[in-house]
């Protein structure tokens, strides 16, 4: 059996803007293997959530997948039916969003959303899954969890809500975890609470994960492997260790430098200048070449092939390409 869970390939995402079609995500692809934790990094913007959401099947409806395959265990998910999804989602694949608040039901308790989700997605009785639920809020540390059950989503702090979220993205069991964002709005020791839950979850239950965020500080807490995407295109991936160590590409560089650092010296923080191009942009070259400061004259007319080697792959004209197979 392939260690690969899900495998994107060459997908293509637009949005209809008026008579017109916006193009949000590039021909990007992207692997997740059993148990692996993997980042997608990048600005806002740059089509981290809506490849998460295509993953899910829960576009909206002005996007459009204009190619490419998701394939999850060998099966292409953009060939299936609505109900054949929703026997994956919750069950095989769950996903926690960016804000907790919003995503959970105000109106109604902790404990009726949690035992939903598994009554919805699990064959089991009311009392299975009250106890399912109780598990849970234990596994992601939720203290007095059959207590909490009772209490509506506005009596958890933002931590707890987030807990909560994870609670009911496991109860299922899933076998791939797609976190967006998931420490969006929290403050810093909360952040790395979060991140410690989700290495003792997947180490604990074998999750794989993919981790969407634009903190690289957090990404090389969690993740294995990380790819960098820039306006709907991923322009390098790489392991955290070589990805610190030696980026490659130019914007990942230049992340990199926007990265704060406690010193004693007073250091002025650097910014990427300029902005990404709009999805309504007909690329004919490197998106990045207007804000790089490595562009070549080729980098504005002629998008870039993209080199591999050893487990690393780059699409940058200026990156080294002594350092690449042919």
């Amino acid at each position: 059996m392939s260690d690969t869970l899900l495998e994107i390939e060459n997908l293509r995402i637009g949005f209809r803007r008026g008579a017109r079609t916006g193009i949000a995500v590039r021909g990007i692809g992207l692997s997740v293997c059993r148990g692996e934790v993997v980042g997608l990094v990048g600005e806002s913007g740059s089509g981290k959530s809506v490849t998460a959401l295509s993953v899910m099947g829960l576009l909206a409806r002005s996007a459009r997948v204009l190619g490419g395959e998701i394939r999850f265990k060998g099966t292409n998910l953009l060939t299936q039916s609505e109900q054949q999804l929703r026997r994956v989602r919750g069950r095989e694949i769950s996903m926690v969003f960016q804000d907790p608040l919003t995503s959970l039901n105000p109106s109604f308790t902790i404990g009726q959303q949690l035992i939903d989700v598994i009554t919805t997605h699990q064959v089991a009785d009311r009392k299975t899954a009250r106890a399912r639920a109780i598990e849970a809020l234990s596994m992601v540390g939720i203290s007095s969890p059959a207590a909490r059950l009772t209490a509506y989503p506005h009596e958890f702090s933002g931590g707890m809500r987030q807990r909560a979220l994870i609670a009911m993205a496991i109860a299922c069991r899933p076998q791939l975890l797609i976190a967006d964002e998931p420490t969006t709005a929290l403050d810093v020791t909360v952040q790395a609470q979060v991140i410690a839950l989700l290495g003792r979850l997947r180490t604990e239950l074998g999750l794989a994960i993919l981790f969407i965020t634009h903190n690289l500080d957090l990404m090389a807490e969690l993740c294995d492997r990380v790819a960098v995407m820039y306006s709907g295109m991923i322009v390098e991936e790489a392991s955290v260790v070589d990805l610190f160590t030696e980026p490659r590409h130019p914007y990942t560089t230049a992340l990199m430098r926007c990265i704060p650092h406690l010193s004693h010296e007073a250091v002025t923080l650097e910014s990427i200048e300029g902005s990404p191009p709009a999805i309504e942009s007909v690329l004919r070259g490197c998106p990045f070449e207007p804000r790089c400061s490595r562009a070549l004259d080729i980098c504005s007319n002629q998008t870039p092939t993209e080199q591999s080697s050893n487990g690393r792959r780059v699409s940058c004209w200026a990156a080294p390409r002594q350092t690449f197979a042919p």
